[in-house]
């Protein structure tokens, strides 16, 4: 099996279109290829049609418009033989056996014999498709399931047949879990698989629970969310952005390939379900499902479905005592192990241990028959459903023996595995030893170790060595090896404030030791870092301490040019929302080593104020201090005008790769499709750095455009107050930021220290945040986590 850079994608519908992207986001060449229509001259107006589908797509498929060009399109008809010259084909037609089989047949006959082949099926039986191949095609064919959309779903099912190479199984799994960014696991060639054999059963299960036993649709949603460790899309919301007939259709068709699961009733809709889609209730993409938008003076209301009648009926918002107290217990298992205990005596708490509990039961029946391994069935729900645990882990925090008597008292039956690893004197499905997690098997009836990610590297795990050096309840400074350290991030949100930057100066303080050759800022959280402590600067201001903030401010200038002109390399991490002071900690490392799913941005606008921790500076001296230096004759203003709309609009990058667009990023920054890989790479550029690394000389080296310039930006504000596009408040922000990043009061362009732009954004931010709109913009960023236009 060779290298893969090229991949063909046959079939342009939702998923085909959707892999095709994804794979062009990972720098892959890409043709997609579907029939050519039995009418018209245009042979490929099918291909086009799902092309542009997709590239309409909301959430995005693509993470920026320009991987487009990584993608050729073409028909079976006309271009079939482009097939040849891939590395990868990938069909992903309709769901009917022999279409899929003839075109495998096709596929035979034109691909390279070490080309590897596989179907995106995800009910259709792998052997199947492959049956009448050749043993040399058999050898390198197998499943490649994908969770839609591929882009933002984390998993990966790998579906080898009997007569699937095992090399070709690894090599894929190394693929796609370090160039499409992936959880791969290995699942049975059993229908749908993993992910949606369980996830069928609990979304059936749960829902019809709901509905047999009078809960409400909006009841059900507050506490089947993150309350439970699942996602804020909970139970009916998930079916509405999932569609109705997709979830119905996948139980459907489950209850008709599963004659012998003793459970297979539980996948026959409630007859509600179906009545939803006979009236095309199918949620988000018909406008109405469980929920309906609405808009009402001028604000968006969800209407809530009335089962009974079919209409939409303004939201009741019910109060759920339970699921408030269950928070106060703190971590998961311990609101799981709170709520189960309640069951007799609340009505939300019995929902949830009525339906979390035969889902448990029945994962433990589904093995080995999906998986041979409990860590991949727990994947599968976490990277699939956004699941904070999978079923195994889940039963873990609840206690497996007790659990496993409480399910015997419900009437639900346990595998007998379970009680089998109960009777050995095995107390819990993992555990660890000797510095390693083992889980059970079922298979072989012990314990065996859980497969570790070689690129993946756990601050925790680090921890649990001995190798933090250093503490605060905001940010740790740990030893990643190789004299490489890392700062992280644990405040609240990741956000910075006094404890992050007191982390940073001991950092500082630790890169002048000989041993030490550089410094990594990063962490494991799901966002790198939101900005500054909202909250803390409120405070301080509130209680007379502007003079408090201002000596804040000066201290963060101290630690990111202390990064900037370090005589080690400091490289930057990022990953998830990097807003703010998140972003200019990255524009003042050595480098950024960004996950490809950054969200960038300098976003202080939208609580009024201007960037003030060198954001400002820094843009003007990436764009047009850089440009300038290039090309001395260039006119400044277009260069200045472009970082003086992505400040002043709150621009936020869609990915590392749109981040690059808006110069958050230098074209030598890395960008990592997969965030579990971050730190190894972010070490080994650090390493890499190392011996050639020489900090920036400094001196004057921000060009200014003065006045002129700065007249000339607010002429665009104006405009745009004037169409009502910006409010008189967003005007005065916009000049403060002018006036910073034209160097002040400045009367003709001349180059400057960047000491000279700092004071000026200090002085722009301690103005703005002495006016009292400013404060009412912080407020209902605090209360609603939504901007404020007064």
């Amino acid at each position: 099996m060779r290298r893969i850079r090229k991949v063909a994608v046959l079939g342009a519908g939702t998923m085909g279109a959707a892999i095709a992207a994804h794979c062009a986001n990972a720098g892959l060449e890409v043709e997609l290829l579907d029939i050519a229509p039995g009418e018209g001259e245009d042979k490929n107006a099918v291909v086009r049609a799902g092309f542009e589908r997709m590239r309409q797509a909301r959430p995005p498929a693509l993470m920026s418009q320009r991987v487009v060009e990584r993608i050729r399109l073409g028909n079976f008809e006309e271009h079939f033989g482009r097939v040849a010259d891939a590395d990868w084909v990938v069909e992903a037609i309709v769901e009917r056996l022999e279409p899929k089989r003839e075109l495998m047949a096709r596929v035979e006959e034109t691909a390279r014999e070490d080309a590897v082949v596989s179907s995106n099926t995800s009910g259709i039986p792998l052997r199947s498709i492959a049956e009448g191949r050749g043993e040399g095609f058999r050898r390198r064919f197998l499943g490649t399931h994908f969770f839609n959309p591929p882009r933002y779903l984390k998993l990966l099912e790998l579906i080898p047949t009997g007569d699937t190479d095992p090399e070709v199984v690894r090599r894929m799994r190394d693929f796609g879990e370090r160039v499409l960014g992936k959880g791969a696991v290995i699942a049975k060639d059993t229908p749908n698989f993993i992910g949606n054999r369980l996830g069928s059963f609990a979304g059936m299960q749960s829902v019809s629970y709901a509905l047999e036993n009078g809960y409400g649709i909006e009841e059900v949603d507050a506490i089947t969310g993150p309350l439970i460790g699942h996602p804020k899309t909970a139970t009916f919301r998930l079916n509405d952005t999932v569609g109705l007939d997709i979830a119905v259709g996948v139980a459907e068709n489950l209850y008709e390939l599963v004659p012998e699961d003793e459970s297979r009733e539980v996948f026959r809709p409630h007859p509600k379900l179906k009545e939803m889609i006979r009236r095309n209730l199918l949620g988000n993409k018909t406008g109405a499902g469980f929920y309906k938008r609405v808009r009402e003076d001028g604000k968006t209301a969800f209407y809530v479905l009335d089962l009974e009648t079919f209409e939409h009926r303004p939201p009741e918002n019910p109060e759920v005592p339970i699921a408030e107290e269950a928070r106060r217990q703190g971590d998961l298992a311990s609101r799981l192990r709170f709520l189960v205990s309640k069951a007799g005596e609340d009505r939300h708490a019995r929902y949830i241990r009525d339906t979390l509990l035969p889902y448990l039961a029945y994962a433990s029946r589904r093995v080995p028959e999906i998986s041979d391994t409990l860590e991949d069935v727990d994947h599968a729900m976490e990277w699939g459903f956004g699941h904070e645990a999978g079923p195994f882990r889940t039963w873990d925090m609840l206690g497996v023996a007790e659990t496993a008597e409480l399910m015997r008292s419900m009437g639900l039956e346990v595998a007998p595995w379970v009680a089998e690893m109960l009777e050995a004197g095995n107390a819990s499905f993992y555990r660890r030893e000797g510095g390693r997690e083992l889980a059970y098997s079922p298979l072989r009836k012990e314990y065996v170790p859980v497969r570790e990610d070689p690129l993946a590297i756990s601050l925790d795990r680090l921890r649990e060595q001995g190798r933090e050096l250093a503490r605060n309840d905001s940010a740790s400074l740990l030893d990643l090896g190789d004299g490489v350290l890392c700062l992280e991030f644990h405040s609240r949100g990741n956000s910075i404030d006094r404890g992050v930057i007191e982390m940073g100066f001991r950092a500082l303080r630790e890169l002048e030791r000989e041993e030490v050759v550089g410094l990594v800022v990063g962490n494991e959280g799901r966002n790198f870092c939101v900005g500054a402590n909202l909250g803390e600067i409120a405070r301080a201001v509130q209680n007379g301490g502007a003079g408090q903030v201002g000596e804040s401010v000066d201290a963060l200038h101290r630690l990111l040019m202390g990064f900037r002109f370090s005589d080690k390399p400091v490289v930057a991490a990022p990953r998830g929302q990097t807003l703010g002071g998140g972003l200019e900690i990255c524009l003042h490392a050595s480098r950024v080593v960004a996950a490809a799913e950054s969200y960038m941005g300098l976003v202080e606008a939208g609580v009024g104020l201007i960037p003030a921790g060198g954001g400002t500076k820094e843009m003007v001296r990436r764009t047009v201090s850089r440009a300038l230096r290039e090309a001395p004759n260039s006119p400044p203003l277009p260069f200045l005008q472009k970082a003086f709309e992505t400040i002043a609009t709150a621009r936020v990058s869609g990915s590392a790769l749109e981040a690059r667009e808006l110069g958050f990023l230098d074209e030598d920054d890395p960008v990592v499709m997969n965030a579990d890989h971050l730190l190894h790479h972010a070490k080994d550029e650090v390493l890499d750095l190392a011996d050639s690394h020489t900090p920036p000389e400094g001196g004057n080296d921000v060009y200014a455009a003065g006045v002129q310039a700065r007249a000339a930006l607010l002429v665009a504000v104006r405009s745009m107050q004037w169409g009502r596009y910006a409010t008189e408040y967003d005007g005065v922000i916009a000049g403060h930021l002018a006036r910073v990043m034209t160097g002040g009061d400045l009367t003709m362009p001349q180059w400057v220290p960047e000491e000279h732009i700092l004071r000026l954004e200090k002085e722009a931010f301690l103005s703005l945040l002495g006016n009292r709109k400013t404060h009412e913009r912080i407020e209902a960023m605090l209360k609603t986590g939504k901007p404020l236009r007064n």
